[in-house]
């Protein structure tokens, strides 16, 4: 495409002259930019967002592979595959709504990360380059793949070392990884109905407070951040999850209701830490 503006410029130059090439070169580059996806196709590349139909697909496929392949190695971290952790990756297929191809496919994927000679250094690499600039992405790969370790109730060390090698991959910090698992785990507070219970408990203070640690792990903030503060991380999640741009950087359309139950998750939280400070 970029050649269009060259060719154009030679044979202005070459029929017309200098000042006709140099028109002609300028008329090249707007068609050579219209057909690239103008300055959305521009911007989308220069973040490694995508913008075509195909580059989303190719996204879309890769985020797949490598959600199962990394539950897989994380399942037998710690040396074998525990029956809460088969149920919830049976429970990840239904929600999926995988077509018996598609679920035969994801089986498949699972069974190799959890092979014991399997390495994921090159499935990383290639997720990187695909999606590495993306960082909403590479955050819900994160989500998920805690969500897995995190499935028969508690995180071994063999786990946490393997997340932490992924997150280290993608480019995390430690320190950005602590808080991501902590918020991670302060959302799933609210996905297993503690916020709701709490609620009901009026009584409660062990619960309430309880909650409210929770909800303040669930953002990532302090009780000693400025309301300010924790507002502007709320948006901020809020703008991360939000279905249309997780789907346009490649999100597989099947996934996206996770992200929609970290949106909940997120806003149940951010309402508690709200009402918990509107009554001081």
């Amino acid at each position: 495409m970029h050649l269009i503006k060259w060719i154009a410029a030679i044979l202005g130059v070459y029929f017309y002259g200098f000042w006709v090439g140099v028109f002609a070169f300028l008329i090249g580059g707007f068609i050579s930019w219209k057909l690239t996806g103008g300055l959305i196709g521009y911007i989308g590349r220069a973040n490694g967002l995508g913008s075509t139909a195909a580059q989303r697909n190719v996204r879309q496929a890769l985020f797949l592979k490598t959600v199962f392949t990394l539950m897989g190695k994380l399942a037998k971290a710690d040396g074998r595959i525990s029956e809460k952790e088969i149920a919830h990756t049976q429970q990840f297929f239904e929600k999926l709504d995988l077509t018996p191809e598609h679920r035969k496919e994801a089986i498949r994927l699972f069974k190799l990360g959890a092979s014991p000679d399997f390495s994921i250094e090159p499935l990383l690499k290639e997720f990187n380059r695909e999606c590495g600039r993306s960082s909403p992405l590479k955050q819900m790969l994160m989500i998920y793949l805690i969500g897995t370790a995190t499935a028969d109730g508690g995180l071994h060390n063999a786990e946490i070392s393997l997340l932490r090698h992924i997150s280290q991959s993608l480019g995390y910090t430690e320190a950005q990884f602590q808080q991501l698992l902590a918020m991670t785990q302060g959302q799933d507070h609210f996905s297993r109905g503690q916020y709701q219970h709490s609620k009901q408990q009026h009584g409660n203070y062990a619960t309430r407070e309880s909650s409210l640690d929770a909800a303040y792990q669930a953002l990532g903030v302090k009780k000693t951040d400025s309301d300010a503060e924790i507002k502007k991380t709320y948006r901020r999640l809020i703008r991360e999850f939000h279905p249309d741009k997780l789907m346009g950087q490649g999100l597989p359309e099947d996934m996206v209701k996770k992200a929609t139950e970290r949106s909940q998750e997120i806003q149940s939280a951010y309402d508690l830490i709200k009402k918990s400070r509107k009554n001081k």
